[in-house]
């Protein structure tokens, strides 16, 4: 497989030359890293949460939204497909990079930069590390990453400043509620992952998620962005063998099952990381076995969701 920084780079490239279309602003750090803020200050767009989906997946996954309903009324969704799942979701698309500098700055880091690193345990369970002399970085934050961000990135990735990448937004703008819809597929990967079963042998999977309104409360965007999966995240696996475990994957199976986001976040202190792991998991799977059965597993639940997304 070729490198995924190098697919992903041809994809900021493409945000770059259409950044006036897409409502992204790209700039370069004076150290020769480049930021592109895809809704932070910039205004961003659904075209362009899509975009930056395909960034964070490194190419391998089809991208595309799609109207349905929610409480009686229209709702857009966002749909995943990709016949890479192990590399494209859990090797790339993952959020698995805390960033914090002596600055003060505070992000999540997601896409194919963490396969130049390879110190989560996907990896040595996929098999799958990149090499490089582009790295980026997908960056989730309310603030701009600065010089020192790009340095830490460079330093971890082992590359130049002059070849770092990072795409930024925040949780609750349009590209925000865009990439987190689109993540339903991985989280039934890698919650597979958590109960023993092989990555690689997940040979396709496709997600999809209705998209959470936009709000610049960073809280509200937080729970309203996790419930969009946990209660309406619908997904589709095949997998090359079966297992008694599949109903472990799905937010059913939590304890937290039934409380918002906003609540589980607040007793975690506000600290992501402290949240339960099997919080994060989409609402209803089905998982086809190659030359054997069919299980679908949990259920979605519109009540729930129309209340956190705020209908009235």
């Amino acid at each position: 497989m070729e490198s995924i920084n190098r697919t992903a780079i041809e994809l900021v490239d493409e945000a770059l030359d259409f950044a006036g279309e897409l409502d992204v602003v790209g700039y370069e750090l004076d150290n020769g890293a480049t930021v592109v803020d895809f809704g932070v200050d910039a205004a961003g767009g659904v075209e362009a949460g899509l975009l930056l989906a395909e960034i964070q997946t490194a190419g391998l996954a089809n991208l595309r939204t799609r109207m349905g309903e929610l409480a009686g009324a229209p709702r857009q969704y966002v749909e995943l497909s990709t016949d890479h799942p192990a590399v494209a979701l859990l090797c790339s698309q993952k959020a698995g990079w805390e960033l914090t500098t002596e600055g003060g700055f505070e992000g999540l880091g997601s896409g194919p930069a963490r396969a130049l690193v390879g110190r989560e345990t996907e990896f040595e369970r996929v098999g799958y590390y990149d090499s490089s002399e582009f790295a980026t970085l997908t960056i989730e934050s309310t603030t701009l990453p600065d010089e020192e961000v790009a340095e830490q990135v460079a330093e971890l990735a082992e590359v130049d400043a002059e070849g770092v990448f990072l795409p930024t937004f925040a949780t609750g703008s349009t590209a925000g509620s865009v990439t987190t819809a689109a993540r339903a597929a991985e989280l039934a990967v890698f919650r597979l992952l958590e109960v023993g079963y092989e990555p690689t042998d997940v040979l396709h999977a496709s997600g999809a998620a209705p998209l959470a309104p936009s709000t610049r409360d960073e809280t509200e965007a937080m729970g309203r962005t996790n419930d969009a999966l946990a209660y309406g995240g619908e997904v589709h696996l095949q997998v090359a063998r079966d297992d008694d475990r599949f109903d472990e994957i799905v937010s059913t199976a939590s304890e937290e099952y039934g409380t918002p986001f906003v609540e589980v976040f607040e007793d975690a202190d506000w600290d992501f990381y402290d949240v339960p792991e099997s919080v994060f998991a989409p609402a209803q799977v089905t998982v086809d076995v190659v030359d054997g059965p069919v299980y679908t597993v949990g259920e979605t639940n519109e009540e729930l969701l129309a209340e956190s997304f705020g209908y009235r």
